[in-house]
This record gives structure tokens, C-alpha cells and sequence, in this order.
């Protein structure tokens, strides 16, 4: 089991410093920061992290085959496990931020994902590769230097079951966005599996995260009103899909959710605030990590018992607090009592 931690290129770089000094001082065990367009740029960020720990691994979380080639990826990677004495790991997914304004049509998602983890690790082998994808091409190259470490995990985020299979075939870890619900998390393991036997792979060696936004505080009903805006925005853009959402009676209908259909992605969770009323604390609870440190083990506990091997969480403030101290408080008080 593993708590990591998930950051955004959104506030400056002290605090991202910060931030990361705190997640290693108490107990986290990896930082992932977003490919998110248009914040600070992902791998740079990661190697001033890199030179201010010592201990936690450092992701991307996540990163995408076409804003950035495959190649490049394998290239940046190998570069940051190089700076940070082989703590690098790889998140990837079909990506979605900055698309639009960048004139990206993304086609093929999990064809995409599948010809990319291929291409990166031939590359981090130092092996010279002509690949012809449906997606991806990479034309009788080869990375000009030995990149330290060949086997450099890879991890998916992949809310689609096509993603997720592949995922299952290929990867070292799958991690699911909104997964906070034992039975999302059961059926998640299930499709996992599936893929992992396709592909003759013990569904073991799949290690399964669960990507939460969360709020810790005294006053549960505080710290659940803190990620209550990013529920609406989860529920309501409908870009995450939920093997088991409609049969709990966790989705929003549709004549609810019609007056967002032109919101854009880089338009953030603001727009959605009418939908406040409409997200109960049972939305909350099925989609997030939040509530009083004593709530939040338990529900940690029931995820882990269903089949989660980690989480990788985004702390969020709640009135009375900031981030810094749902980060503390999940480190220092919930995490060892839920390994516990």
C-alpha cells in the first residue's frame, strides 16, 4: 500500500517545493505532477522537486501521446530518473487539457496508449526502433543517450474499458480518477484482470491507485463542502466513465447537466457552482476522500479491502484550513492508521 501525492503546476514554485519537502517528511511515498496545460511545465517541475528530495518516486500524472511524441516522452523520462537517481515513474493517459487550443484531435485513445508504453520502452532499452502505429510513428530512431535504468514503471489512467484493458495487458499500475467507492473499485480490479490474463499476466503485477481529490478537517461536513465543486464539475462534464455510477444512482440527469454542455475544459469547476445543491454527501463520498481524519481511515480502509493497492491524492482546503493540512493530516494521522 502507498500514499502519494498529486500536484498541479498551479501555484509558484516555492510552495510546489514546499509542498513536496512536506509529502516526504510525512510518509508519502511518490509526487506526481500534472502534464495539465497551461500551468508550469511537468518536467522541469519534477527535476527541481527531484533536487529538493531524496526519497519519493516522481511522475507524471498524467502525461499523453499527442501533445508531446512518445519519443520526447522517453527522452524526458530517462532524463529525470537520471537527475533523480532512478526515481522516476511514468504516468500516461489519453490526455485531454490544452486539445482544443492546441488544434489536437485525439483519436484511437487506447490504440494511442497501447503504441506509446510500446515505443517508450523499447527506447529506454537503448534499442534503435521503426514503429508504424495507428496513431504513433517513430521512424528508425533511437535515443542518443543510455538512459540509467531501462525498467521504469509505467502507470495508465484510463476511465474507458478499452484503456483499462490494455492497461491490464501492458502496465505496471493503473490509476482511476473519481474510483472512491467500493464498487467502482471492484469492477475497476475486474477489467484489469481481464486484460492482464488476455495478455497471459497475472493480474497482481497490475498495482491499482485510486486518483482522489481530498479534504481533511475537525468538521467533516467542512471538509466534504471543499471537493463538493469538483464533484459537480466530475459529474456534470461527464469525461469520466463509471462502470457502476448509474446502477448506485450516482449520476446527475440529464436535463440537470444539459445547461453545462459548452463549458470548456480551461474554463475550471467555477461554472458548475449552480449544481452545488444537486451533489449530496453521497456524491461526495463515492467520488472523493473527505470528511473527519476518523471518517477518512475508514474509508480508506473499505477501498484498500476492496482491491486498492494505493492512492495517489490531490489535498484541497476546506473553510478554516488550506491544502497544506488535509497533506499533513493524511501523512501524519489518517495514512497510519489505515496501514495499521
Amino acid at each position: 500500500m502507498s500514499l502519494e501525492l498529486l500536484m498541479l503546476g498551479n501555484v509558484p514554485m516555492p510552495q510546489m517545493v514546499e509542498r513536496a519537502r512536506l509529502a516526504e517528511a510525512n510518509g508519502y511515498d511518490a509526487l506526481w505532477v500534472a502534464d495539465e496545460r497551461f500551468y508550469r511545465e511537468v518536467y522541469s517541475t519534477l527535476a527541481i522537486l527531484a533536487q529538493h528530495t531524496t526519497r519519493v518516486k516522481l511522475g507524471t500524472c498524467v502525461t499523453d501521446p499527442f501533445a508531446r511524441h512518445p519519443a520526447l516522452t522517453a527522452m524526458a523520462i530517462a532524463t529525470l530518473d537520471e537527475i533523480s537517481n532512478q526515481r522516476a515513474i511514468l504516468g500516461i493517459g489519453a490526455g485531454i487539457s490544452g486539445f482544443p487550443e492546441l488544434g489536437i484531435v485525439r483519436r484511437k485513445p487506447a490504440a494511442a496508449i497501447r503504441e506509446m508504453i510500446e515505443i517508450v520502452r523499447v527506447l529506454l532499452k537503448g534499442e534503435q526502433l521503426d514503429y508504424k502505429g495507428d496513431v504513433v510513428s517513430f521512424h528508425n530512431g533511437k535515443l542518443s543517450f543510455k538512459p540509467v535504468r531501462a525498467d521504469i514503471p509505467i502507470y495508465v489512467a484510463s476511465n474507458g474499458p478499452l484503456g483499462q484493458r490494455v492497461t491490464g495487458g501492458l502496465a505496471d499500475g493503473a490509476i482511476m480518477e473519481g474510483c472512491g467507492n467500493v464498487e467502482e473499485v471492484k469492477a475497476f480490479r475486474a477489467i484489469l484482470a481481464e486484460g492482464a490474463r488476455r495478455k497471459g499476466r497475472d493480474p497482481s503485477e497490475v498495482k491499482v491507485m485510486l486518483r482522489l481529490n481530498a479534504c481533511v478537517a475537525p468538521d467533516g461536513r467542512k471538509a466534504r463542502d471543499g471537493v463538493r465543486l469538483g464533484v459537480a464539475r466530475m459529474l456534470a462534464a461527464g469525461r469520466l466513465k463509471f462502470m457502476t455510477a448509474e446502477k448506485q444512482g450516482l449520476l446527475l440527469t440529464e436535463e440537470q447537466i444539459a445547461p453545462f454542455a459548452n463549458v470548456r475544459y480551461a474554463d475550471g469547476a467555477a461554472p458548475y457552482t449552480p449544481l452545488l445543491p444537486l451533489v449530496t454527501d453521497r456524491h461526495v463520498d463515492a467520488f472523493t476522500l473527505a470528511g473527519s481524519p476518523d471518517e477518512v481511515v475508514a474509508h480508506m480502509k473499505e477501498l484498500q479491502a476492496a482491491g486498492a493497492d494505493g492512492f495517489i491524492v490531490m489535498p484541497l482546503p476546506c473553510e478554516g484550513t488550506t491544502a497544506e493540512q488535509t497533506l499533513v493530516s493524511l501523512g501524519k494521522d489518517v495514512w497510519p492508521r489505515v496501514k495499521s
